[in-house]
């Protein structure tokens, strides 16, 4: 097995913003894993809140590369573990590797993941949201005039998020999910949950800061709403704690490490009655045919990232313009990515 990497920057068609700050392009390293004529690939991107510098991203996917190319590629779970050790504190890298392994697992069997995981496709696959980032009233009011989206993830954190719902709501039926990443504080979590259900949203996610337990246990006994974990459930570990403090949780596969150990996450969160999401940072079509392989076990998914690209590098999962999502039928991820 050989591995090569590709890095890259990704651009956006506008800046996006959320409480956190605003950005306009994000650097990211595309690993592919080749076996014979098989590729496999998968995406990491660098990503200031959880630490990851896309220098110290590249150099390090630099140094394993004898270490990968040392593996007799089996399957990608054996492979996950074997990495493991290489890759303490960097989840982003294993999820580029794990993606990989995957999408070259599925080449060389000649089957898409999903059905080399068995999974059911008998039943309707959730559609992804589409989210408006933090702008003026007037400049969401006609992005939501524009589009045909049947749900819109809306960024909130300011002192007017109210009054942006409300400006919304007239101009669409479509369902509103919330995101104030950490933005609140509990009582304004709970105040702002009654009025929200009033204004047509589903649930409201991480509206707390990650390491506020006490002050989520207090916004799960008297919210309106649901309530997801975003930046309080980053990987295997975290799935326990969320239990008690939110009614579900939504999974990044770079934050976690990538499908391997997402496919976990998702049992533990069904054995303790928890909702399962997964979301996306900004990513190209190949981490979001990633996120699509996991489609028919989630209730509900946040993949838009390559909506949201002037240069998108690779083609795979599609999503047509009210947020239906159709699955590539080629072996893998179904990922075939123009820059190699």
């Amino acid at each position: 097995m050989k591995l090569k990497l590709h890095p890259f920057t990704l651009v956006l068609n506008e800046p996006f913003t959320i409480s956190r700050g605003s950005y306009s392009q994000r650097k990211a390293l595309f690993v592919e894993l080749l076996s014979g004529d098989k590729s496999g690939f998968g995406e990491a991107s660098e990503h200031a809140y959880y630490g990851v510098n896309f220098d110290d991203l590249q150099a390090k996917a630099a140094a394993i590369q004898p270490i990968v190319e040392g593996y007799a590629f089996d399957n990608p779970a054996n492979f996950w573990e074997y990495m493991r050790p290489h890759l303490a504190g960097a989840p982003f890298l294993q999820c580029a590797l794990d993606e990989a392994a995957h999408d070259l697992y599925g080449k060389l069997c000649d089957r898409p993941c999903q059905e080399l995981w068995e999974m059911p496709n008998d039943g309707p696959l959730p559609k992804t949201s589409f989210t408006l980032s933090m702008d003026t009233t007037e400049n969401l009011v006609e992005k939501v005039k524009s589009h045909r989206f049947e749900i819109y993830k809306i960024k909130l954190g300011t002192s007017d998020d109210l009054a942006v719902l409300a400006a919304l709501r007239p101009h669409t039926k479509a369902v509103f999910r919330v995101d104030a990443n950490c933005a609140w504080t509990a009582e304004e979590a709970v105040m702002n949950s009654i009025k929200m259900k009033n204004l047509g949203v589903e649930f409201m996610e991480q509206p707390l800061p990650a390491g506020d337990w006490e002050g989520m246990e207090k916004v799960y006994a008297g919210s309106a709403l649901p309530v997801f974990a975003d930046e309080a459930c980053v990987g295997e570990a975290d799935v326990g704690k969320c239990a008690s403090s939110f009614h579900g949780i939504n999974i990044k596969l770079m934050k976690c490490g990538g499908l391997t150990p997402a496919l976990r996450m998702i049992k533990q969160a069904r054995t303790l009655g928890l909702k399962v999401m997964c979301g996306c940072m900004v990513e190209s079509s190949v981490g979001i045919s990633a996120i699509a392989q996991l489609l028919p076990l989630l209730d509900y998914v946040d993949m838009d990232g390559p909506l949201f690209l002037k240069n998108n590098p690779a083609r795979g999962a599609r999503i047509l313009n009210d947020g239906t999502i159709v699955l590539p039928a080629s072996p893998g991820l179904g990922i075939h990515f123009l820059k190699a």
